[in-house]
């Protein structure tokens, strides 16, 4: 009997003090508490947002440069399977590029590009890139004025028609 009271004993003592901790923690959190949590995410936001946008904007700067130099490649492919030069004009005004053949001003494509971009050719009146069927070009260098004051170049080589994109040293 002894025993079984003192079992009871230790048993009444463990339920109290798992009855106190639970109410303990239980309780929540202090206003205070809150406070300072609150202000620390803010702080972390403000200073990660800005970079973000940075980042989205240069992220959709290269897409368009990307499309810029892949629809060059288109032209030269074009060139190359139909046996027939291919031309690639490009209209700064509208921002936009036109493949047609070479003898013919039919537009066999056209590709518009966003307004927030600058598009020159150099020199300026090298408006006209044109692929061979052999795959070689008249070659070109275009520098584009994307969002953020970066310049990107975009070069034809006119030996092997390669097209190639890079971030220009401004």
């Amino acid at each position: 009997m002894a025993v079984r009271a003192e079992q009871r004993g230790c048993e009444a003592r463990a339920e109290w003090i798992w009855r106190s901790r639970l109410t303990h923690w239980s309780r929540g959190f202090t206003l205070i508490e809150l406070a300072v949590t609150l202000l620390v995410l803010s702080l972390a936001a403000a200073v990660v947002v800005p970079g973000i946008g940075r980042s989205i904007g240069s992220v959709r700067a290269r897409a368009e440069i990307s499309g810029f130099a892949a629809y060059l490649r288109a032209a030269r492919e074009q060139a190359i399977t139909r046996g027939e030069a291919q031309s690639v004009r490009l209209d700064p005004e509208t921002r936009s590029l036109v493949i047609t053949a070479a003898d013919s001003e039919a537009v066999r494509s056209s590709r518009s590009f966003t307004y927030l971009m600058r598009i020159e050719s150099d020199p300026p009146d090298a408006l006209t890139v044109t692929f061979a069927p052999l795959g070689f070009s008249n070659g070109a260098t275009f520098r584009i004025l994307a969002p953020g004051n970066r310049h990107y170049l975009v070069t034809v080589d006119p030996l092997t028609g390669r097209v190639s994109s890079r971030l220009a040293d401004s």
